[in-house]
């Protein structure tokens, strides 16, 4: 018993005790962040969806991303970011880009749906990610846009604009406008962070709060602006330009109405 006393006293027990918990840690929190990569295999991709894909990544993309798509200078890696980063780069037409900038640009899409399916087959087989979200999920009519009102201002706003009319952002970056924008788009972008978007993986947004903003988004894309004109809902901002152009043109006009009176 003195020995196994002793052995305890080690000086290196501490050390090996926090890597032990380190290690703990390290595999619990691979676990519960992999969610979202687990549901990437689950994806119904044919042998024929990858070939196909294969071919369309070597003829439209591997210029930037390499021809295994292990990137580039030009294109980051895209091995582990699943079809459903594909499915928003590709769907929305920010990819292929058509020029080097701060941020891909939205443009018209320039692959059909189903080579945009076939893209993201042959991505989803090179490492496991988020899968292109199931149509029930999305469907707004699912969820609470009252609670989803909440998630997004908390988590969304700061960029986007609390109407998710989008915002400027650093060195030449922009937050997009939400307006317009699919219930399969704007969940993919959630949970794969596009441009300085974080991701919103499962463990920080439940796929049902996911809904639940998307439901908040149409809603008020639906209803407009109830208090008149939106003046790019920017808030008081523009409000406040408005009234300082506007009252400052009827100072001059009323101005110019006394002057011309007096003569």
């Amino acid at each position: 018993m003195k020995a196994l006393s002793q052995r305890r006293r080690h000086p290196l027990a501490a050390v090996a005790l926090l890597l032990l918990g380190l290690l703990v840690t390290g595999g619990l929190y691979a676990a519960v962040s992999g969610a979202n990569e687990a549901q990437a295999a689950s994806t119904a991709y044919t042998a024929d969806d990858e070939d196909q894909g294969e071919k369309l990544f070597i003829a439209n993309c591997a210029t930037c991303h390499g021809m295994d798509a292990s990137g580039s200078a030009n294109g980051p890696s895209l091995i582990g970011v699943g079809a459903a980063s594909v499915d928003f780069q590709v769907g929305t037409g920010r990819m292929p880009m058509a020029m080097q900038g701060p941020q891909a640009q939205q443009k018209p899409v320039q692959f059909t749906e189903e080579q945009t399916s076939q893209l993201a087959a042959y991505v989803a087989s090179l490492g496991a990610g988020p899968a292109v979200p199931d149509a029930e999920i999305v469907d707004a009519a699912g969820g609470n846009a009252a609670e989803g009102g909440e998630l997004f201002r908390v988590n969304c706003a700061m960029c986007h604009n609390a109407a998710g009319a989008g915002g400027a952002l650093t060195q030449g970056k922009f937050a997009p406008s939400l307006e317009g924008v699919s219930e399969k788009h704007i969940y993919e972008a959630m949970v794969t962070g596009p441009q300085n978007m974080p991701v919103f993986n499962d463990a920080n947004v439940s796929p049902e709060d996911k809904q639940s903003i998307i439901a908040f988004l149409k809603n008020i894309e639906a209803n407009g602006s109830p208090g008149g004109a939106e003046l790019g809902s920017l808030g008081p901002v523009s409000e406040g330009l408005f009234i300082w152009t506007a009252g400052l043109g009827l100072v001059i006009a009323f101005t110019i109405w006394l002057t011309s009176r007096s003569s």
